[in-house]
């Protein structure tokens, strides 16, 4: 009986150890999704949007999307979730356009049509280069508001760290959906797994929010069941001043806009302190 139990104990941990080893083998898969073609900005419903080359410091060449901010009106840059492709979020794009607000879609190494295949480092990368690429346009730091959703929070918080560093901080950074890492994301879903010891690519969002010199907000649904509301909270406490949050009653991981989140952001950006201790108007 004994003999027989300790077979089953060992074949068992044999199929878990074997189970662990494909999860970390392929968790890039189970991380990212991306959609198809992109498609043109025009059969998005955004026919002023114009579709951009952009450079990584890696070699790849991205298309991402551009619409230009009314004179004097700052510009979004704009990093989406795991699946996908900025298509899918040009709803978004026009809400802010329609307040002079500029934006850029920018699309991820693998997703919407272009090359190569995404990680943390290369999305990092990817975001850097959409940054140099209006700054070619003339707009500064001080000009581009960096919005992040689910996994594009922690691509983001990176980015707004990185200027951050460099002394030259964005205007703001706005989080829908955050989480504290991917660890912590992974876990919700996989508890069963030691996601902390598996997890290549991390989003370490909760080390570095801390050090991000902009206003932050924060939105996040109360019914959220891909990144619980609990790390979204969990990784506002650590932002510095100024911060202010939108938890949405109801609201689960892709719907938040039904909620309400999109006037939440415009009326944040509407009343974002300035520099000299002033309210501009991104209106």
């Amino acid at each position: 009986m004994m003999l027989a139990a300790l077979q089953i104990l060992i074949l068992a941990a044999g199929i878990y150890l074997l189970v662990v080893g494909l999860v970390f083998l392929g968790q890039r898969r189970l991380m990212y999704h991306p959609g198809g073609v992109a498609g043109a900005p025009a059969d998005a419903g955004l026919p002023d949007a114009d579709a951009v080359r952009v450079s990584t410091a890696d070699g790849f060449e991205l298309q991402s999307w551009y619409l230009a901010p009314r004179s004097g009106r700052p510009v979004l840059l704009y990093l989406h979730g795991n699946a996908g492709t900025i298509a899918d979020r040009a709803f978004k794009a026009r809400l802010f356009a329609r307040q002079g607000i500029g934006v850029m879609l920018a699309e991820y190494r693998g997703y919407g049509g272009n090359s190569g295949s995404p990680t943390e480092a290369g999305l990092y990368a990817d975001a850097r280069a959409n940054l140099a690429w209006l700054a070619n346009q003339g707009h500064g730091p001080g000009d581009i508001i960096v919005y992040g959703e689910s996994l594009g929070t922690g691509v983001a918080v990176q980015a707004a760290l990185e200027q951050a560093q460099a002394g030259t901080p964005v205007r703001a950074l706005v989080l829908e959906a955050p989480f504290t890492t991917m660890s912590d994301a992974a876990g919700v879903h996989y508890p069963w797994l030691p996601t902390g010891l598996l997890t290549r690519d991390h989003y370490a969002s909760s080390a570095k929010i801390g050090a991000v010199q902009c206003p932050v907000l924060v939105v996040h649904g109360s019914a959220d069941r891909v990144v619980p509301q609990d790390q979204g909270k969990r990784l506002f406490a650590l932002a510095a001043e100024p911060k202010t949050a939108a938890w949405l009653s109801g609201a689960g991981h892709g719907d938040v806009y039904d909620f309400g989140a999109g006037e939440i952001i415009l009326d944040f950006l509407d009343a974002r302190p300035s520099g000299d201790g002033g309210v501009p108007s991104v209106r």
